[in-house]
């Protein structure tokens, strides 16, 4: 039987806001395998957002146990958290985070800069990877000479160029026209069929479609956790690129 990718048991986390104290998550226990494709959905404040910054080991639970790659996170010190951020974990946000000043080829390198890795290596690699997300011929170009669906594909080439174990992806969509994010969800399907994990958080059925997992969450609790049946999927070769 596989070992699961990631599993996580009776998770809580807890902030003390002044006298308050509000329970975000109060009992998650899931299990993702490898080369899993997973929406994690729910209305605002469900609790998806923390869990997900916990899954990206950004965040720490208040309780509970997080097994990652058959690794305890709650027992790896901060250095050791930094790498499997940096190594293990490609983000995608969707605000992109992408630095303003850097080209789209220095912002894909980035990554491999904490991992270590020559400046021809990096640049060498970070070019292989915009061309196959389809952006080969911008890779001079600076965020703001490129369109939204662009520079969500330059964070999307950043967020896999350490090869990680994991795509954590957190509303890729939300601020892309309906055709871009069409053209921005047939890649994820690529790099699904490609061998990777995806956790796609989102509050949007239609983009959850192309998860083949559906985990539903509400009130800081797991919902409903089930198989879509409905999946949807796109032959990117058959998509206008986002412009």
């Amino acid at each position: 039987m596989a070992v699961p990718i990631i599993s996580v048991r009776d998770l809580r986390k807890t902030y003390i806001m002044g006298d308050n104290q509000v329970n975000a998550l109060k009992s998650v226990s899931l299990d993702i395998n490898k080369n899993e494709y997973v929406a994690l959905m729910g209305p605002s404040g469900s609790g998806k957002s923390t869990f997900m910054n916990i899954l990206g080991c950004l965040d720490s639970p208040s309780e509970g146990e997080f097994i990652l790659n058959e690794q305890s996170v709650g027992k790896m010190s901060d250095a050791e958290l930094a790498e499997v951020r940096n190594k293990e974990i490609g983000f995608v946000f969707q605000t992109f985070n992408l630095l303003p000043r850097l080209s789209a080829l220095e912002n894909v390198a980035l990554p491999l800069v904490y991992a270590g890795i020559s400046k021809s290596k990096r640049l060498e690699k970070a070019e292989e990877i915009l061309k196959a997300v389809g952006l080969g011929d911008r890779v001079d170009h600076k965020p703001n000479e490129l369109s939204g669906g662009q520079r969500q594909r330059v964070a999307i080439a950043r967020a896999l160029v350490n090869d990680p174990s994991i795509i954590l992806a957190d509303e890729p969509t939300g601020n892309l026209d309906t055709t871009t994010s069409y053209e921005i969800m047939a890649l994820f399907e690529e790099i699904h069929k490609a061998g990777n994990t995806i956790i796609l958080v989102t509050h949007e059925p239609d983009i959850a479609n192309h998860a083949h997992r559906i985990v539903r969450m509400r009130d800081g609790l797991i919902e409903r956790d089930y198989f879509n049946e409905n999946i949807v999927t796109i032959d990117r070769s058959k998509v206008p690129a986002a412009h």
